[in-house]
């Protein structure tokens, strides 16, 4: 006979299956609801792949959950192992199949009333490519498809399966690591070859090279000491000769097999995440700091002897008494009380040549083997954004040495752990590293791709939240976009299709919580990128506009100072919310590139700069250019020594130190070289700092488009004007088709993306179609539409609203327009399975 508490254990069960069942039903009818209007709307020649990837996605979803159910053991297991989640890891699995099948139900019920609002001509849209990921081709800063640029989407890890990757991204490639070496003659593994001559050159990937697991047979050849650092990506010692001796091996074997395949046209990355941090605090060894072998020291004799020529100018800088470069001793990993002296300084340049010099090798190597192959580093650009630079990422070198801007890029909405953070006083999210490293590679390479191959905006190591608001995965993706991301990697898709997590338990602490369980999230990221893809020309306009304002980066004070990047984010956050794209200069940018492509060179806090960099700014000068500096800028060298002060010479330089004033005259420059945005935005929200970023470009029409995304954590109303306006500022929302109001308020994520008119200038025919024309327009009373005879003639509200229908007997159409009110209207036709809609304006 049952217990009391077993029976009720086993109500409470049955309670639990008949809701996961009531819900399972729900979703799968709402399913089918959907697919009907699918049906509908292509039949009314309606792009609804949106919709289709909407299904697909509540279909594996709703398997997951089924998985999830069936698994709440292992599911407890791994939320145990999130730090937010660890004390209630029981609730939350047993919570999550239910959670899943419900945000499934609201992504459905969403779509079928955007489906029945495209249906009866509410809103309308644009359409979206599909995708062939086969026939995609990369040229230059795109990758094109069907002749025009598109933005390709994927996740790491995820199965590629029909089910998985018609929707949800087709990225392929291939993984190299140094154990496929299988002796010191080079052999390359009989499976490795096995794998590549068998694999089809089907969809765009790219090569990862990974630099851990070093053969066995290389720790007898090369030495045991080869093997180091193993709890760093790079797992071995790259000054030690056999390291490219290895490397030389593996590309000799498997890079011509690759050469010209469809699988590596998005480059070989030569590394994930590298870093080389080399400090220490006291006894205390930082996370992947370590020391370096004596081939290392051995380099950087040289490299001081290159550098400083006598060993009296080096002992005179160090404050030491070697008799000469070869006596030369320095202990690392360094410690950190020696920053901002002339040791710290050489050993961390020198750290930034020796990684740079080493990853030039692996790059000439390959292309050694195929000349047409393109490179890339998966960088973390915080490295560059945030201010330590003992870890020997040089953003600017390899970035110019690499074919495609590689990155790891990050954003974060929260934390799960330690003190407040800076952001969160006046935004919904941290963009730093996003915003400013983008704009920083754009500005070293601005003909490139950007490729994110581990996009670390929806999880982190410290930011997850089950709960995630679906906008900020649209904030974030469509900001990163038009700051120049061209292709991306979501970390991460950590399922098997069957829904059972990948390896198991094995997938660690970066699973529990992600979105891997956030149906709504997955969605609106492809739902986004599909938008991204309907408007890829603005958006693309976007990335490619001049930055007319740039701030002056120099590597020698951000070795030197303690807080260099956070002084240059403080200028760059003044600057951020005017509309004017933003840019950095350096010695090499200045010297390789048109100065004409900006208006003004801004220095802020910038106390050391090499005599280069000096000489690169008085040449600016020299030339017409202009400068703003504050006086804390260009004080001494690298080593602390009194430098010269520039001079205006042929140019404009002004002295100027607060914040405020050099916005309000680096904006002024802007203006009056005519380079201003021809959209005027004020902005209005809780806490009296703005948050709204903006770009403005012209489309193809000529019209303004613009994109705005609110980074506050309040929301904010804007007023949005076209400068020179005649008369109204119009304001059509260009994901929806309609007309909506020039003074918005959007709340944190929320995206506003318009086509900004003079109403006054509407009456230009837009389309170049001579069989279909509107006169007058505007009109007060009858309007004449010229149309094929036959056509069908439809005239809408601006919001969708059907006032007429009618069918053309002959070439031109003459219908009333008295019982209108004053305002813009939609006049449609439909002819031979083509549509085309015209605006008309009716004034009294």
């Amino acid at each position: 006979m049952m217990s009391r508490f077993t029976l009720i254990v086993f109500f409470l069960l049955i309670g639990i299956f008949s809701n996961a069942q009531t819900l399972e039903r729900q979703a799968r009818t709402k399913i089918t609801e959907l697919n009907t209007l699918i049906s509908k709307a292509e039949n009314e020649d309606i792009s609804v792949i949106k919709e289709k990837m909407t299904v697909r996605t509540a279909e594996i979803f709703l398997d997951f959950a089924n998985w999830d159910e069936a698994n709440m053991t292992m599911n407890t297991d791994l939320f145990a192992l999130v730090n937010k989640y660890k004390s209630n890891a029981s609730e939350m699995a047993n919570l999550l199949p239910d959670f899943e099948r419900n945000d499934v139900i609201k992504m459905l019920d969403e779509a079928i009333l955007y489906t029945t609002l495209l249906i009866q001509k509410e809103v309308f849209r644009k359409p979206a490519p599909v995708v062939n990921w086969e026939e995609v081709t990369h040229q230059n800063d795109q990758l094109t498809f069907n002749g025009k640029p598109v933005f390709l989407s994927d996740y790491t890890w995820k199965p590629k399966t029909s089910f998985l990757t018609e929707y949800h991204g087709n990225l392929d490639g291939f993984f190299l690591t140094p154990s496929i070496v299988t002796d010191k003659n080079g052999s390359i593994k009989a499976n490795t070859l096995n794998d590549l001559n068998s694999k089809p050159n089907a969809s765009m990937g790219f090569i990862f090279l990974n630099h851990k697991n070093v053969p066995n047979w290389s720790l007898t050849e090369y030495g045991t000491d080869f093997e180091m650092r193993t709890d760093t990506f790079t797992g071995y010692d790259i000054d030690h000769p056999g390291a490219r001796e290895l490397w030389s091996y593996l590309f000799a074997g498997v890079v011509p097999k690759m050469a010209g395949k469809k699988y590596s046209q998005l480059g070989y990355m030569l590394c994930n995440e590298p870093h080389f941090f080399t400090q220490t605090n006291g006894n205390n060894l930082p996370w992947a700091s370590g020391s370096v072998s004596n081939f290392t020291i051995e380099k950087f004799k040289t490299w001081l002897a290159n550098k400083h020529i006598t060993i009296s100018r080096l002992n005179s800088l160090w404050g030491t008494n070697f008799t000469s470069f070869n006596n030369v001793t320095i202990s690392i990993p360094i410690d950190i009380n020696k920053k901002g002296n002339a040791i710290w300084y050489d050993w961390a340049l020198f750290n930034m040549y020796r990684v740079t010099e080493w990853y030039k090798f692996l790059k000439s190597e390959i292309k050694t083997h195929d000349a047409n192959a393109k490179v890339h580093l998966k960088i973390m650009p915080h490295l560059w954004s945030d201010n330590e630079k003992i870890h020997g990422i040089d953003l600017e070198a390899l970035t110019e040495i690499s074919e495609i801007v590689g990155n790891d890029a990050k954003a974060e909405n929260n934390h799960m752990w330690g003190p407040e953070e800076e952001w969160e006083a006046h935004y919904s999210f941290k963009w730093r590293e996003l915003c400013m490293g983008y704009d920083f590679m754009k500005s070293v390479s601005p003909n490139k791709i950007n490729f994110n191959s581990e996009t670390h905006f929806l999880t982190t190591a410290k930011s997850r939240d089950l709960y995630l608001n679906p906008a900020y995965a649209r904030a974030t993706y469509w900001l990163a976009h038009t700051y120049g991301m061209t292709a991306n990697q979501t970390w991460f898709w950590a399922r098997t299709e069957d829904g059972s997590p990948r390896n198991g338990i094995n997938v660690g602490n970066g699973y529990a919580g992600s979105n891997n369980h956030q149906p709504r999230v997955i969605n609106e990221l492809q739902s986004t990128i599909l938008d991204l893809n309907s408007f890829s020309d603005d958006i693309m306009a976007m990335q490619r506009q001049k930055k007319p304002i740039r701030i002056f980066y120099s590597k020698t004070s951000a070795i030197n100072k303690e807080t260099h990047l956070d002084d240059i984010f403080d200028l760059y956050e003044t600057l951020h919310f005017e509309g004017i794209p933003l840019g950095f200069a350096t010695k090499n940018i200045i010297k390789k590139q048109d100065n004409n492509l900006w208006d003004v060179i801004v220095l802020y806090k910038t106390p050391f700069i090499t005599q280069e960099e000096f000489t690169a700014l008085q040449s600016y000068l020299d030339q017409g250019g202009t400068v703003i500096i504050d006086s804390e800028s260009v004080k001494k060298n690298e080593y602390g020594e009194s430098l010269s002060s520039l001079n205006a010479s042929n140019g404009s330089l002004m002295r100027i130190s607060t914040l405020s004033s050099i916005k309000t005259n680096a904006l002024s420059i802007v203006d009056t070289k005519n380079h201003s945005p021809e959209i005027a935005i004020t902005e209005t929200n809780g806490i009296g700092v703005k948050g709204c970023v903006w770009k403005n470009v012209k489309n193809e029409k000529g019209n303004n488009v613009l994109s705005v995304v609110n980074l506050g954590k309040t929301d904010a109303t804007l007023t949005v004007n076209l400068k020179q306006a005649i008369g109204n500022t119009i304001t059509t929302d260009l994901l929806k088709g309609i007309e909506v109001s020039n003074t918005p308020t959007l709340k944190p994520y929320e995206l506003y993306f318009v086509e900004v008119t003079d109403s006054n200038n509407l009456s230009v025919d837009e389309i170049k179609d001579e069989t279909f024309k509107l006169y007058p327009n505007p009109t007060n009373s009858f309007l004449n539409i010229q149309s094929p005879i036959g056509s069908e003639i439809v005239v809408y509200s601006i919001t969708g609203a059907v006032l007429q229908v009618l069918k053309s007997e002959e070439l031109i159409t003459k219908i009333s327009t008295q019982g209108y009110a004053t305002g813009v209207y939609l006049v449609k036709i439909k002819y031979d399975k083509k549509t085309k809609t015209k605006k008309v304006i009716v004034s009294k």
